[in-house]
């Protein structure tokens, strides 16, 4: 017998291969922040939130990311680097390892949904080795109600080991952690590593397959807010672009900040049931909803506190990519449901390392679906292994490790759904401006946050543009509460010719990049390229 809360259930994990005698079911958060303390995995600050520290991994890893190779998935995945083939026996002997080394340990166990639209909701069942792990399934994923878990018939299983070390020489993995997607069984197995986004995200994989190839729906990385007047704003971007950031706006309900779903009836919902934000220089004046949801619940990932349980959000000694995980109830201002409707306007975010694009442009089709594509931006520090200063970089539709679909798949789905919704769409620069990183400075916080209210509210509409002269973007020449210079990149550099040269040399970039999808690309498309090099 094990305790859900308020009711007692029993439940058995023999039948997938783990027969643990210490089998927790539905704890409560209370209840795994005080077991993650009695196991010294985890400390508390001086306002009663857990903080624990992930281990050897402070970011995913995706050279480690692997996908069985099978009758479902051997004609459909995009195959390479980003999507690396797994037989499935090699799935079944470590599966089988892996199981055999749980049915040793203290298990934790969670029942939860994913996708807030119930039309497309997928179950899932969360196996964790560390209470603090299975705390953080419960902060991410959608909770269900006690009548929900009566019945719960699970789709997916996602079975995290962080103690289990894989040997790559015998396992066939490429180092001792790994996490690998089985479509055909509908597993995410994750060993090796403690950085609980590798949980999120095997989910969000397998949505992203999932969806479009069986929903007819579009899977996006991005959050997504509305407004007073019933407006979906949504925002694409990796990690480190803003997207967490610009989405918890005071004056809008947040629908979430990381993975929606984009639906033939012109819904947005999210598939998650919290926020993942990062903590970096995190403060109360810059980003006050992300602060204030900091309270007992929340989950601190690889922070610094002083004897007081006093968190320092600017110290990186651990890692840059220092996280916090909340429930979304965390925000004050939410959509209820995470749902949304009457996209309007598509923001795609990147951190331009460059300090060359403009921290706002207005696309045409051609140029959003160019742009899409490319996915470019700047991994910030500690987002993945490896990753130690900002490194330019091209994800394909602004989150490549995580589509296991071609690119131009997302990007059809996405030009149609634009054109379908009338939506305006925006490239916005949260990067560098005055020179590039080292030398110039990150575009400040209430300036992006102007820009995006002005193109929020229309206000932009009326306003001169002028062609970007490389890049051929349409550049808004004044904004209410931006300085006009601040508009114009290379008005911010001191070197004139030093800008034009290094966004010829980022344009030559573009078009490297954007070479691998020429062939897949109508004239629309192609024609949103750099004009000039």
């Amino acid at each position: 017998m094990v305790t859900n809360n308020q009711t007692t259930k029993t439940i058995s994990l023999t039948p997938i291969g783990i027969n643990s005698k210490k089998v927790h079911y539905q704890l409560s958060p209370e209840e795994l922040q005080k077991r993650t303390l009695d196991n010294r995995q985890g400390k508390i600050t001086e306002n009663g939130v857990l903080a624990v520290n992930t281990g050897e991994f402070t970011g995913r890893s995706p050279k480690d990311r692997f996908i069985v190779k099978d009758e479902i998935t051997k004609d459909k995945v995009w195959w390479g680097n980003i999507n690396i083939p797994v037989s499935g026996d090699m799935f079944d002997r470590l599966y089988e390892k892996v199981t055999t080394y749980l049915s040793e340990k203290e298990i934790f166990v969670r029942d939860s949904f994913a996708c807030a639209d119930e039309n497309y909701r997928l179950n899932i069942r969360l196996i964790n080795e560390y209470p603090w792990s299975n705390m953080f399934g419960y902060n991410m994923f959608l909770r269900p109600t006690e009548e929900e878990l009566e019945g719960f018939d699970p789709e997916w299983l996602v079975i995290n080991a962080p103690g289990f070390m894989a040997d790559p020489l015998v396992d066939g993995t490429r180092q001792h952690n790994f996490a690998i997607l089985n479509f055909s069984k509908k597993i995410a197995l994750i060993g090796g590593t403690g950085y609980t986004g590798e949980i999120k995200k095997g989910i969000f994989s397998a949505l992203n397959f999932i969806l479009p190839v069986d929903k007819n729906t579009m899977p996006m990385h991005c959050s997504a807010n509305v407004g007073k007047n019933g407006e979906t704003a949504i925002f694409f971007g990796l990690s480190g672009t803003g997207k967490t950031t610009l989405s918890a706006d005071p004056e809008r309900r947040l629908i979430g900040d990381d993975e929606h779903g984009w639906t033939a009836e012109n819904s947005v919902f999210n598939f998650e049931g919290g926020c993942y934000a990062k903590a970096i220089d995190l403060s109360e004046e810059n980003e006050p909803d992300i602060y204030n949801a900091i309270t007992p619940g929340a989950i601190l990932e690889n922070v610094i506190m002083n004897a007081q349980g006093e968190v320092d959000y600017t110290d990186v000694s651990i890692t840059q990519n220092t996280r916090v995980s909340y429930p979304i109830e965390h925000i004050e201002n939410i959509q209820v449901p995470s749902i949304g409707y009457n996209p309007k306007n598509i923001f795609f975010l990147t951190a331009d390392a460059f300090g060359v694009l403009p921290p706002i442009s207005k696309l045409t089709p051609g140029q959003a679906a160019y742009h899409f594509i490319s996915g470019y931006t700047a991994k910030v520090a500690g987002t993945e292994e490896g990753i130690n200063e900002p490194t330019p970089s091209f994800s394909a539709c602004f989150g490549a490790p995580f589509m296991p679909l071609h690119p131009t798949n997302y990007a059809e789905m996405l030009s149609e759904k634009m054109k379908e919704a009338d939506v305006n769409v925006w490239l916005i620069n949260t990067g560098w401006t005055g020179g590039p990183y080292g030398v110039g400075a990150r575009m400040k916080l209430k300036y992006t946050r102007a820009m995006i209210t002005a193109a929020l509210d229309g206000k932009l509409k009326d306003m001169d543009f002028e062609r970007h002269p490389i890049f051929g973007l349409d550049v808004p020449q004044s904004c209410p509460n931006v300085p006009d210079e601040v508009l114009n990149p290379r008005q911010t550099w001191k070197n004139k010719e030093a800008y034009d040269s290094q966004a010829r040399q980022l344009a030559v970039s573009f078009k490297e990049n954007f070479a691998q999808f020429e062939e897949y690309a109508n004239e629309e498309i192609l024609s949103g390229a750099p004009i000039a090099l």
